[in-house]
């Protein structure tokens, strides 16, 4: 006695493609959101107190000497160019995940600062910045006289 099974083309498509494509072909929102930080950007925290704009940027693999941070017209530039020491001509890669190259931020600040009082640290491939909003933008207190 002989057992019939019945073959489906679509099987072995559906058990191998869908980890490649389930991302990108059946679920194209969740391609979107992991696209929106492309090899050409870097992660950045914005943030504002009283005083300060603040601002902490991730660059990992980047050297403090590949760094150019700018501020012009109430814009921060942050840019990096972070260069292979080595081409490896023998070598096939499989994945190729680490970033080689330009990348650039251009942000829009949330006030006026003043660019010549900030500060910036480089840690870990972190970078901090503490960007003193302008005087002209600090409320002052105004005295009051009496007169008697």
């Amino acid at each position: 006695m002989t057992n019939l099974i019945r073959w489906d083309p679509f099987s072995d498509l559906r058990t191998t493609a869908r980890p490649r494509f389930q991302h990108g072909f059946w679920q194209p929102a969740a391609l979107a959101a992991s696209s929106t930080t492309s090899r050409s950007e870097f992660l950045v925290d914005l943030s504002e107190t009283d005083d300060d704009v603040e601002v902490k940027a991730t660059l990992p693999g980047v050297e403090p000497s590949e760094l150019d941070v700018s501020v012009k017209d109430d814009v921060l530039t942050i840019k990096a160019e972070h260069k292979e020491e080595t081409e490896e001509k023998q070598r096939e890669f499989f994945r190729r995940e680490i970033r080689y190259g330009a990348v650039r931020r251009d942000l829009k600040l949330p006030a006026s600062v003043d660019a010549e009082k900030a500060e910036a640290t480089f840690s870990n491939g972190m970078l901090q910045l503490r960007l003193p909003k302008s005087e002209a933008l600090k409320a002052k207190q105004i005295k009051i006289s009496t007169s008697a």
